[in-house]
């Protein structure tokens, strides 16, 4: 059986723009991307993108969250009926390093800035668990023994996305 793996993944985008990906298609860089429900698949894996939080003034974003998740899943059963959706979290951010090298932060502000994701990862797994969507749960893998994100998995000059050995981890998962 031929399998293609098709990345509709866009740098510094929130989930909430998932909803347009699928039925409208994107731009990624310079390349155009038709619409995620143009194409034949049998199983599609939304990541929680919780690094990228969600800035709507005047809106809880946990709530927007699991509106936009209700959204994206009616969309998908309603569309691709056969389809298996698979929730997928990914390498957990580490509260003393998040960021370190791209922004500013006092260890305060990193901390809290590392907690705030952490309730979006922590937000698709209980939305995921709740409504019986397979999940692959790198974030929860991706704990140190003191419960905070490996180091070793985050790239050395943001600590926010996966290092070539996140990576691989998350490619094992």
């Amino acid at each position: 059986k031929k399998i293609e793996i098709v990345n509709y993944g866009i740098g510094s985008t929130n989930i909430t723009t998932i909803p347009d990906r699928l039925e409208s298609g994107s731009v990624k860089g310079t390349e155009t991307l038709f619409p995620i429900l143009s194409r034949d698949f049998d199983v599609i894996f939304i990541e929680s993108m919780g690094n990228n939080p969600i800035n709507i003034e005047g809106a809880d974003p946990y709530k927007k969250q699991v509106e936009t998740l209700d959204n994206i899943v009616s969309i998908i059963r309603k569309n691709k009926p056969k389809a298996v959706i698979v929730f997928v979290t990914t390498i957990s951010p580490n509260k003393k390093r998040y960021g370190d090298g791209v922004f500013d932060l006092t260890p305060e502000e990193r901390v809290m800035w590392a907690e705030e994701r952490i309730k979006y990862f922590e937000n698709h797994i209980n939305y995921a668990k709740e409504n019986k969507i397979p999940l692959l749960n790198i974030f929860e893998k991706s704990l140190n023994d003191e419960g905070d994100g490996n180091i070793d998995y985050l790239e050395s000059h943001d600590f926010i996305h996966p290092s070539p050995t996140g990576i691989k981890f998350i490619s094992r998962e």
